[in-house]
C-alpha cells in the first residue's frame, strides 16, 4: 500500500470518526452540545484536525445529513421491498420514515430541519439524497394517476410526513392517533 493510499484511509477514517461523535454527540445532549471544542476532546484530536476535514459545525451537520439520508434510504428500502402490494408499500415507507425520525431525532433535524448548506432537489445534491427521495418516488410514483407529476405528488407526500413526524414529535399532535392519521394519509394518497 503507498503512503499516499495509506494517508487517503487515515483521512477518510477521521472523517467518520468526526461524524460518528457529532450524530452520538446531538442524540445525547442536542446540536446545541456539537461544538468543535467538544467533537476535538471526544475524538482526541485538536481542532486544527477537525478544521483540516470540515470547515466548522454546519459542514459536519451536512456531512451528518448525508450520511442519515443513507441511513433512511436504506430503511425506506427495506420497508418498501417487504411489503406486498401498492398501498402496502406505500404504508410501508411511511411508517418506516416517520419512525426514523421519532427514533433519531437529532439526525433527523440536521437532515431536515436545521439549516444546512446541501443542495437539495438539483443534480449537484448528494447521492444519499436522491437515494432516499428515490425510495419515497418508488412508493409513490404506482399511485400516480394520469396527469400526476409523481416528482410533484412524492414531495407532497414527503411534505405530509414530516410535518406529521415533526408535529407529533413536539407535542403539537397527539401520539396515541399517529398510525391513524397515517392510515388518513395513505388512504388520500391511494386514491389519487
Amino acid at each position: 500500500m503507498s503512503i499516499q493510499t495509506r494517508r487517503e484511509r487515515e483521512r477518510a477514517e477521521r472523517e467518520r470518526l468526526i461524524v460518528t461523535a457529532a450524530r452520538e454527540l446531538a442524540e445525547a445532549e442536542g446540536w446545541d452540545a456539537v461544538t468543535t471544542r467538544r467533537l476535538a476532546a471526544e475524538i482526541e484530536y485538536s481542532q486544527p484536525v477537525l478544521y483540516s476535514h470540515f470547515k466548522g459545525k454546519d459542514a459536519i451537520m451536512a456531512a451528518v445529513a448525508v450520511q442519515g439520508c443513507a441511513d433512511l434510504a436504506v430503511e425506506l428500502r427495506q420497508a418498501r421491498t417487504a411489503a406486498h402490494g401498492t398501498r402496502e408499500a406505500l404504508t410501508a415507507v411511511a411508517e418506516a420514515y416517520t419512525s426514523f425520525a421519532r427514533r433519531r431525532p437529532a439526525l433527523y433535524d440536521a437532515m431536515f430541519t436545521h439549516l444546512v448548506d446541501l443542495p437539495f432537489a438539483t443534480e449537484e445534491a448528494p447521492a444519499p439524497l436522491w437515494e432516499a427521495f428515490g425510495e419515497l418516488f418508488s412508493a409513490v410514483e404506482p399511485i400516480a394517476a394520469e396527469g400526476d407529476d409523481p416528482g410533484l405528488l412524492t414531495e407532497t407526500f414527503w411534505a405530509a410526513l414530516h410535518g406529521l413526524a415533526t408535529l407529533t414529535r413536539s407535542g403539537r399532535l397527539p401520539e396515541h392517533a399517529h398510525e391513524r392519521r397515517l392510515d388518513l394519509l395513505v388512504g388520500h394518497f391511494a386514491r389519487t
